[in-house]
């Protein structure tokens, strides 16, 4: 479902929110003021059945290594939390049937932000990951003052669009944008001004300032990378690097099953990698300069046409001409040879590409980078591979909403460690 970018009237608009920011019906956030083992019990379950889509408590027991009785308690508390049903029961087997619980789809839901070049995004999601509701906004170049109106009437009708008491289990708003806005004029085309004013902008504390629920940040390729993590990665890799295409080329980290967002949240940042020049004359640049979306539409600016398909019709550009050719040649190599410095540094086992582009334009990149890969060498490198992203040209908005289930509902590998507040 789309809203498109109306707003709804006042008394709608506070009537949703004052229905969000009362406290749920049963508190999401129960399991925070519990010891460390029980809240990483709770969420390994959790993580466990939506890999599987569905798992019977003996099943979960044999996977998690807990008792059948530990398992039953743990199940029957996020049973009555609403985060898990119970589904028919499995006949035909020796014993007493087997009951499989699944994830509660109306169990809590998630707002996403994307922040972008030429484009905002707010995106609704259920607990399964299914999108309840989308608004898209263009626009020239982001400025401050706007993207908050934005987060508001957005925010707003999306919540509107919910019944009253679903309202109430609203668990975040999380934010996908670029980090240092300020530092990519040439890229952007904004006005010095209004690049400085994002030098000085806390877009997380303002937001918040907005919202009665909780609210994430990070990069926007990283939050693309936790949604491939959350929803997609069928090939179930515990470790693997994360390749998007936006405007800005960019990327993420995970490891170990979860996502790695490094020291400052910059992990896979992918963008100033040195990589081949298509003169092949031994001089190289940065995988930015051959991998974004903003190269292409400069060379079709150069060639007489109108760039602007792009980012109106991410899914489908329609006959862009030559200059596309080009582009994904440039782009395939250039990810090939980020591709080989990155599994050089952490043995990576898959490497993962998606972006705001068409899914033919994306196969092509895929294939091209995978015969550029074979002219490098690659002595003493384990074989990687070279997949298709799940989520597409929605994914950092998708992962923006996957950072508050991220923080609240999945497994997290630090938790046991952290103290209690």
């Amino acid at each position: 479902m789309s809203t498109g970018e109306d707003s709804v009237d006042a008394g709608k608009a506070q009537s949703a929110a004052a229905d969000a920011a009362r406290r749920p019906a049963v508190d999401l956030s129960r399991g925070t003021n519990q010891s460390g083992v029980r809240l990483y019990n709770e969420r390994l379950v959790l993580s466990l059945v939506r890999r599987h889509g569905s798992l019977a408590n003996a099943e979960i027991a044999r996977l998690t290594g807990l008792s059948p009785q530990t398992i039953s308690v743990i199940v029957r508390q996020l049973e009555a939390d609403r985060l898990l049903v119970k589904n028919a029961p499995l006949r035909g087997k020796v014993g007493q049937p087997q009951v499989p619980f699944s994830l509660n789809p109306k169990g809590a839901y998630f707002f996403g932000l994307k922040v972008g070049r030429r484009s905002c995004d707010m995106v609704l999601l259920d607990f399964l990951g299914g999108v309840v509701g989308t608004v898209h906004e263009t626009y020239l170049y982001p400025e401050p003052a706007n993207v908050l109106e934005f987060v508001r009437r957005s925010a707003d009708s999306l919540a509107e669009s919910l019944p009253r008491r679903a309202r109430a289990r609203i668990s975040g708003l999380g934010i996908a944008a670029p980090f240092e806005l300020w530092n990519w004029e040439e890229q952007i085309g904004a006005p010095r001004d209004v690049l400085d004013q994002w030098r000085v902008f806390d877009i997380r504390r303002e937001i918040a300032r907005l919202c009665p629920w909780p609210v994430y940040f990070c990069n926007d390729a990283t939050a693309a990378c936790g949604a491939e993590l959350v929803l997609g990665n069928p090939g179930n890799a515990l470790d693997f690097l994360y390749v998007f295409i936006g405007s800005f080329v960019g990327g993420g980290v995970v490891l170990n099953g979860s996502l790695f967002p490094g020291r400052t949240g910059n992990a896979g940042m992918l963008s100033p990698i040195p990589v081949p020049a298509q003169k092949h004359n031994g001089s190289t640049l940065p995988l930015i300069r051959s991998a974004s979306i903003y190269v292409l539409e400069n060379h079709l600016r150069e060639a007489g046409r109108d760039p602007s398909i792009l980012s109106r019709s991410p899914d489908d550009w329609g006959d862009v001409g030559p200059e596309l050719d080009t582009w994904i040649d440039a782009a395939s190599k250039g990810i090939a040879a980020a591709t080989v410095a990155a599994v050089s540094v952490i043995d990576f086992e898959t490497v993962i590409v998606d972006g705001a582009v068409p899914e033919t334009v994306r196969q092509r990149i895929v294939e091209g980078a995978r015969a550029a890969i074979n002219a490098f060498d690659l002595r003493g490198l384990s074989p990687v591979n070279l997949v298709e992203g799940t989520i597409g040209s929605g994914a950092r908005a998708i992962g923006g909403a996957c950072l508050p289930l991220l923080a609240s509902f999945t497994r997290d590998r630090e938790l046991l460690f952290k103290e209690e507040a």
